[in-house]
């Protein structure tokens, strides 16, 4: 079995300003660059069947179907998430809708175990799956919730209010898109498992991202990245770190 990425994601020093723009915070999260469907190929949880583009003819070059970087960051409240994306179609019809359904739209979506435990299961307690889908219209089920719970799998409902806020921000005239969230722990990660504590340095969590696009499919293109799907022992391992110092640049 290959061994779990290992991601050291940091602790926000100030709270971020949920409006679609990274910019007071990206530098201080956990990014570890652009992942595009010629990098993810040559990661170790590549499956050709899973991590796939969706082919309709006179398609652009992969790299430009879809590519994407992803911010990841805490504080004593919140999970932040963050991702900047260049996409040549925007999706989010569904043939057969319902409203767990974010994987047949363009969306993302943050697997979050958390604490991470050493035996592998197929989703349930303490397994989270914060998942944003791409629709200005922002419905209900655009922010969604598939948990575990004790002794409970594959709960679905939206995000409660009261624990999300996220924004979404378009660059005009293309497909590309930012977006921005943050989703508190205490009343998500909490109710999936008693074994839940407030965040510290030092705390493990899993963590895997799947991002969707049909491009006007049915079940179309995804990248799934640190893991292999539902089964929590792929996905990579998150330790809750201290503040990431700003990058030194040399002067002249």
């Amino acid at each position: 079995m290959t061994a779990p990425a290992q991601m050291m994601v940091p602790r926000l020093e100030k709270p971020a300003v949920i409006d679609g723009n990274l910019a007071e915070w990206r530098d201080a999260a956990f990014t570890d660059g652009v992942w595009d469907i010629h990098r993810l190929r040559r990661s170790p949880w590549y499956d050709p069947a899973r991590n796939r583009l969706t082919d309709h003819g006179n398609e652009p070059r992969p790299e430009e179907d879809l590519a994407a970087r992803y911010y990841t960051a805490w504080d004593d409240t919140y999970l932040y998430l963050g991702a900047e994306v260049k996409d040549n179609v925007n999706d989010v019809s569904d043939p057969a809708h319902e409203p767990k359904r974010w994987y047949y739209k363009d969306s993302i979506c943050w697997f979050i175990e958390a604490p991470r435990q050493a035996r592998g299961q197929n989703f349930g307690e303490g397994d989270n799956a914060f998942c944003f889908v791409i629709d200005d219209k922002k419905p209900d089920y655009a922010a969604w919730w598939r948990h575990g719970a004790p002794g409970k799998k594959y709960i679905e409902e939206p995000l409660p209010k009261n624990a999300v806020t996220w924004a979404l921000k378009r660059k005009p005239g293309s497909g590309d898109f930012v977006l921005e969230a943050r989703v508190a722990m205490k009343p998500t990660l909490g109710a999936s498992t008693p074994a839940w504590t407030a965040p510290k340095i030092g705390d493990r969590y899993g963590m895997e991202i799947v991002h969707c696009d049909p491009d006007g499919g049915d079940y179309g293109g995804h990248f799934l990245i640190y893991g292999t799907g539902d089964d929590d022992s792929t996905w990579g391992v998150m330790e809750l770190a201290g503040p990431l110092a700003p990058v030194e640049r040399k002067s002249k």
